[in-house]
C-alpha cells in the first residue's frame, strides 16, 4: 500500500475505523449475548450502543475531510473476529467468558491506538473539526475499556471467593 500524503494516511485510517466499527456492531451483541457474566454483557450491550454512535461520528468526519463514507477492510480486526468465531465455536462456559472479556480489552486497546494516532494526523494536517470528534470517540473508548476491565477484576475475584 502506497499513501502520497498525511492527508490520505488519515483518510485510509478513518476508512479502516468505519470498517472497524461497523463490523464491532453486530460482534458486541453477540459477546453480550454469549458472556455470562452479567457485568460483562451489560459492558458489551452498552458499547454496542455507543458503537452505533461512533459509526454516525465517523460520517463526520468523513464529513469534515471533505470525503464520502467508506469502508477499508481492516485485516487486523478481520483476524480478531475470524479468530473469536472460532473459539466461541469450539468453548463455552467459564472459558469463553474469560476469552470474550480478554477479546473485549483487546479490541478497545487497538481502537484506543487507532483514534489516538488518527486524531494526531488530524490536528497536525489543520482538521480541527475531525480531531475533536475522533478525540470524543478516544474518550468513549478508554471508558469502554475501563468497563471491561472493572468487570474483569470482579470475575477474577469471585472466581478466587469460589475456590
Amino acid at each position: 500500500m502506497t499513501t502520497d500524503s498525511i492527508e490520505q494516511l488519515l483518510i485510509e485510517g478513518v476508512q479502516e475505523l468505519y470498517y472497524t466499527e461497523q463490523q464491532l456492531v453486530d460482534s458486541l451483541g453477540t459477546l453480550s449475548e454469549e458472556t455470562s457474566i452479567q457485568a460483562a454483557s451489560h459492558a458489551f450491550a452498552d458499547h454496542r450502543e455507543a458503537t452505533e454512535q461512533q459509526v454516525q461520528r465517523l460520517e463526520q468526519v468523513f464529513e469534515a475531510l471533505g470525503e464520502e463514507p467508506e469502508a477499508r477492510e481492516d485485516i487486523v480486526v478481520t483476524a480478531m473476529l475470524d479468530e473469536h468465531r472460532q473459539f466461541s465455536g469450539e468453548n463455552d462456559g467459564e472459558v469463553l467468558d474469560r476469552y470474550n472479556m480478554a477479546v473485549g480489552q483487546k479490541t478497545e486497546h487497538y481502537e484506543i491506538a487507532a483514534y489516538g494516532n488518527l486524531a494526531s494526523l488530524a490536528e497536525k494536517t489543520g482538521n480541527d473539526e475531525a480531531a475533536d470528534l475522533l478525540v470524543e470517540t478516544l474518550r468513549e473508548e478508554q471508558d469502554a475499556l475501563d468497563q471491561l476491565t472493572e468487570a474483569s477484576e470482579q470475575f477474577d475475584e469471585q472466581q478466587i471467593a469460589s475456590d
